[in-house]
């Protein structure tokens, strides 16, 4: 629990940058920590950078939560503002960005940033100002084992927990149909490099051999030579630790070019991009490649189906994972103000601490490092759509796509 009082909100220097503002319309002009006036959210995106594209749908479904909480009332009586300001990917720009919404935009409330690289640093800054932080992605192990009480994860699980339901799928094989190698391409990320090593651990101790594990830096764009070093390995299975769609989709056509294509291939993040992942590589492609989600479109979580109508609506294409999880970490932080009906921080951490939260992607509880109890679905692309395989309950395909077809071009 917090145990704090307020003394260090709004004391952050501010270092003055060149980030560029963007406001989602929500009507008025905000007080900052006033009592009256629209109640201001601030939060940081890489709407520009390598990761844009994944971004940009975290932006759309922050947009979606916004419109809908205003035309119920807003919160508190008072309607909301929310701003965001583009970090381009740079974990000095957000650290800037969130000091500025703290102590220039003077923000009442925040809501998190993408990825797990730009989370750990983002989220210090709102532990040090005492303000609570829920972030929509962002499951790195490192960014909850900090001892933070104002930081709360609004997805199932954490990073650690990916691998679970596609090992679980790997043991139910019959031997004979099990990978015997893997590689293990992966972006050198604090959210990637946890779920890498946790599937080697694993799939080393089901007799899975590695044969090739690598980092890549953030801004890789050519593959050739990875691809080439995986080729060369030919191995059963490619486990690749991707964060957008630009190192998801150029790996893929990487290993084109190779004439390589493995029996079995699962990456982070970039296959749950449905409307940028099958552009960039083809839709033909997408077959067989296996992912991990925190959200289903079909799930019957109450909302859901509204969030969905919404966001296709204004958008003019489904939402995605990362569209999702920004709604979630909206819905986690209304919940909070509504339950304690204050903007006390203190008082916020302590309700999400001791409360059950219900959300589209399933009722949320948090351990006292900010946490969730839950699990991560095991998704697949099958002729044309993202299916979801694993667990039962949420399945929507009858089997998975074993071993995957090769490559269509």
């Amino acid at each position: 629990m917090p145990g704090f009082g307020r003394s260090g909100r709004h004391t952050a220097l501010l270092s003055a940058t060149a980030a560029v503002l963007l406001v989602a319309t929500a009507c008025g002009s905000g007080s900052g920590s006033s009592s009256s006036g629209a109640i201001k959210i601030g939060a940081s995106l890489p709407l520009s950078g390598p990761v844009a594209d994944a971004s940009k749908p975290a932006y759309e479904g922050y947009k979606v939560w916004l419109d809908q909480l205003n035309k119920n009332g807003g919160l508190l009586g008072r309607e909301v503002e929310l701003k965001v300001l583009d970090d381009g990917f740079d974990q000095n720009t957000v650290v800037t960005n969130y000091n500025r919404l703290i102590s220039q935009e003077r923000s009442d409330l925040l809501l998190g940033t993408f990825s797990s690289r730009l989370n750990l640093p983002a989220s210090a800054v709102a532990e040090r100002n005492k303000m609570l932080y829920v972030e929509p992605s962002g499951g790195a192990e490192e960014i909850f084992s900090r001892g933070y009480d104002y930081l709360f994860f609004a997805q199932p699980s954490t990073s650690l927990d990916l691998p679970e339901q596609f090992v679980q799928y790997i043991k139910s094989l019959p031997a004979d149909q099990r990978p015997k190698t893997a590689a293990y391409p992966t972006q050198d990320d604090p959210n990637t490099d946890v779920t890498i090593n946790e599937f080697r651990k694993e799939l080393t101790e089901l007799g899975v051999k590695t044969v090739y594990s690598e980092k890549y830096a953030p801004d890789t764009v050519n593959f050739d030579p990875i691809a080439s070093a995986v080729a060369r390995a030919k191995p059963d299975l490619v486990i690749h630790g991707a964060v957008a769609a630009n190192d998801g989709a150029g790996l893929v056509k990487a290993l084109q070019k190779q004439q390589f294509s493995p029996k079995m291939m699962y990456q982070t993040n970039a296959p749950s991009l449905i409307g940028s992942y099958p552009k960039a590589i083809g839709a033909k492609n997408t077959e067989g490649i296996f992912t991990s989600a925190a959200w289903s479109p079909n799930a019957d979580y109450k909302g859901n189906a509204e969030f969905v109508k919404a966001y296709t609506q204004a958008y003019g294409s489904a939402p995605g994972d990362d569209a999702a999880n920004a709604y979630t970490a909206g819905q986690v932080l209304e919940a909070a103000v509504k339950g304690v009906g204050s903007l006390d921080q203190d008082k916020l951490a302590d309700w999400l601490h001791s409360h059950t939260v219900q959300t589209i992607v399933g009722p949320l509880k948090w351990d006292a490092r900010g946490v969730p109890d839950g699990d991560m679905l095991l998704a697949q692309w099958q002729s044309g759509k993202f299916e979801f395989v694993a667990p039962a309950a949420q399945k929507t395909v009858d089997k998975a796509v074993n071993p995957k077809p090769g490559w269509s071009s």
